[in-house]
């Protein structure tokens, strides 16, 4: 099982010199929320997109993420992963394209 996270491309490739990734949603960092806000799948994924990033035009990704070892917590229907997001759990990075 896999879950999902919505990334701007400058954001990730920050956390790839970084070491690990801290952004929980859109302006909003690990440390201001908590928690990075996850997704189950693309339906809640765009539903991201569409409450938070339909405004931008620089390039979004998509990070799949291996849960296994992390401290993730469904809260109101989403995954939250509570700490930074190591850069080894992330299995996959793709380009967002919305629906």
């Amino acid at each position: 099982m896999t879950i999902l996270h919505l990334a701007r491309h400058t954001d990730w490739q920050h956390a790839r010199s970084a070491g690990d990734y801290r952004v929980s949603t859109l302006g909003r960092t690990l440390d201001q929320e908590g928690f990075i806000h996850c997704s189950h799948d693309l339906t809640q994924l765009h539903e991201v997109h569409d409450t938070f990033y339909a405004h931008l035009t620089e390039p979004l990704v998509i990070l799949e993420i291996d849960p296994t070892g992390l401290d993730i917590r469904d809260e109101g229907g989403y995954p939250h992963l509570y700490g930074p997001l190591p850069l080894h759990a992330v299995t996959t990075t793709r380009p967002y394209r919305p629906r």
